[in-house]
């Protein structure tokens, strides 16, 4: 029975994780450190068998005794300010979370698995965005790739990455990192690009689209990254670092323009939605698409990222299962029925009980 320590296990795809690693390996232990910043919530770990500490990667007491006292073996490490437009705003945040508080988690792991000889993996969730931008016709990001990050969120990534490697190379900790293009899915927190327009549709709220609207992106679900990310460590090679890609290259306009005909054939599919969201266009018969804003790009926005994940293919059997129409069609179903729980983040009721303390890319478009 393997014992988990899941950082940032309370957001997005750390929660999706937790629930994927629990419905495939039940008898494993899973502990959740989340400081529980804004992008973490209790919710989203709801009947799940782990247990949730409240607390900071940075505190290197607190980390240590987790892993002693749980008798860790294994730490699969989440937790990182992810959100692009977050960092060029306020890039503090991002040093000190991922590349400080993912310095301190090594410090711990080395004291409490090289020091004393015990079994046990490291792995390290990072982004394709360390590796830049690319050409129109530039070949996929590969493992190889030289590292060019464009923006203070990927350039400490890349920081946290190099530091992950240095640690196996130098102490011989037993580290894996794995590079993931844009998750979508469920539990996404509502600032990125999906979770954003399809609420804001909902609510007849403007889609703000950056630029031209064409910055390509590879589309992973967040099911087949766990998947993945399950496969590097159940298949990996120590030290080494594995592409996953959800094979859905697409520019962010069509995403979009997928979003909005989803939006449409849903409620003429249910009638009953517009009862319960009578200002989205597609309630009255007007098309979702009205409501595409153009706006100014974002400072230094990457033009493409695309993965070439052919490295997990061979050496892990990783595979995507989702593509992206019936992956969306999912998504947007996720979020029409649990309107609870993207309503209690607008309102900010989900902070109760969550204390003061605890994704991946940004929106708009």
């Amino acid at each position: 029975m393997a014992s988990l320590l899941v950082t940032g296990g309370a957001g997005f795809i750390g929660a999706n994780f937790v629930a994927h690693w629990l419905k495939t390996r039940p008898g494993d232990r899973i502990t959740v450190l989340d400081l529980l910043t804004y992008a973490g919530n209790p919710a989203n770990l709801r009947g799940l068998d782990a247990e949730l500490v409240v607390g900071d990667i940075r505190d290197e007491a607190l980390v240590t005794s987790l892993v002693e006292g749980r008798d860790i073996d294994t730490i699969v490490h989440f937790a990182a300010e992810s959100h692009v437009d977050r960092s060029i705003s306020g890039p503090d945040a991002f040093i000190e979370t991922n590349i400080i508080g993912t310095h301190a988690l090594l410090k711990v792991a080395r004291r409490a698995f090289v020091d004393t000889g015990r079994p046990h993996r490291f792995h390290h969730v990072s982004t394709d965005e360390v590796y830049g931008t690319l050409a129109p016709d530039d070949p996929a990001f590969s493992e190889t790739t030289p590292y060019a990050p464009n923006s203070p969120y990927s350039a400490s990534k890349a920081a946290s990455d190099h530091l992950v490697r240095a640690y196996h190379h130098t102490y011989g900790l037993q580290t894996t990192t794995s590079n993931c293009s844009n998750n979508y899915g469920p539990l996404q927190f509502p600032e990125k690009l999906i979770p954003l327009f399809l609420i804001n549709a909902l609510h007849g709220r403007p889609l703000p689209i950056y630029g031209d609207g064409q910055q390509v992106r590879d589309w992973l679900h967040v099911e087949d990254h766990c998947r993945g990310i399950a496969a590097v460590l159940d298949k990996g090679r120590i030290g080494e670092t594995y592409n996953i890609g959800g094979g859905a290259e697409l520019p962010n306009l069509a995403v979009i323009d997928t979003l909005c005909a989803e939006m449409d054939r849903a409620f003429a599919a249910d009638p009953a939605l517009a009862a319960r969201f009578p200002d989205a266009p597609a309630a009255s018969g007007r098309p979702t698409a009205s409501l595409k804003t153009f706006v100014a790009d974002r400072p230094g926005h990457d033009r493409r990222y695309a993965i070439d994940c052919s490295k997990a293919m061979a050496e892990l059997g990783y595979r995507p299962q989702n593509d992206f129409a019936g992956g969306f069609a999912a998504t947007l179903a996720w979020y029409i029925e649990n309107e609870t729980w993207w309503r209690a983040i607008l309102d900010g009721s989900y902070r109760a009980g969550a204390g003061h303390d605890g994704g991946d890319k940004a929106a708009p478009a």
